[in-house]
């Protein structure tokens, strides 16, 4: 396998599901014709991941939809991982969803990767047409939640809470959480 990796010219999402290993190690993402590789970041983002999937996977379901975990996104050629969202069709024995079925797609802020979360994917998003963003920033360990609405090609915030208030969305689909619930404390 890895002869044929030497012989790709432009990765797309395709070529790296087909010729990547399945793994739970480094996420593997492609864009532009690239491929990424990053490590697996720190427990406090994985402790929030896991809340915050479980709690809007609840809420979704209301609406008939589902919650994932970092989902592999097929984005036309790019292959991009979120840290989470919500999808209007199952993931069932799938091994990458499509960007048109995203409903809401959140990234997870820490320091080190807040270009790509907070300027970078979000601008990929909304170009793909992903109605609503949410994004978790986490300062000194104090989780702050955020929610955005695509309009004219651009996420504009709609709600947010910091820990210690409460966070209430109504669309697209009715969610309320202390943001402080996100962390193991």
């Amino acid at each position: 396998m890895i002869e044929e990796w030497s012989e790709v010219e432009q990765w797309t999402a395709e070529l790296a599901l087909r010729l990547l290993p399945e793994t739970n190690g480094p996420t593997i993402e492609v864009f532009c014709g690239i491929v990424i590789v990053s490590p697996h970041a720190n427990m406090d983002h994985q402790t929030i991941m896991r809340e915050i999937v479980y709690r809007l996977h609840h809420a979704a379901r209301g609406i008939g939809c589902w919650a994932y975990p970092e989902s592999n996104l097929i984005s036309g050629d790019d292959l991009f991982i979120p840290d989470f969202g919500v999808f209007r069709v199952s993931g069932s024995g799938k091994v990458a969803m499509n960007i048109a079925d995203a409903l809401l797609l959140g990234e997870i802020v820490l320091p080190g990767n807040r270009r790509k979360d907070i300027i970078d994917r979000p601008k990929q998003y909304a170009a793909a047409g992903v109605p609503w963003f949410m994004r978790v920033e986490c300062r000194n360990r104090v989780p702050v939640l955020a929610l955005h609405s695509l309009v004219d090609g651009e996420y504009r915030p709609v709600a947010a809470a910091a820990a210690g208030t409460r966070f209430v969305m109504r669309e697209p689909f009715v969610f309320e959480i202390d943001p402080a619930d996100l962390l193991d404390e």
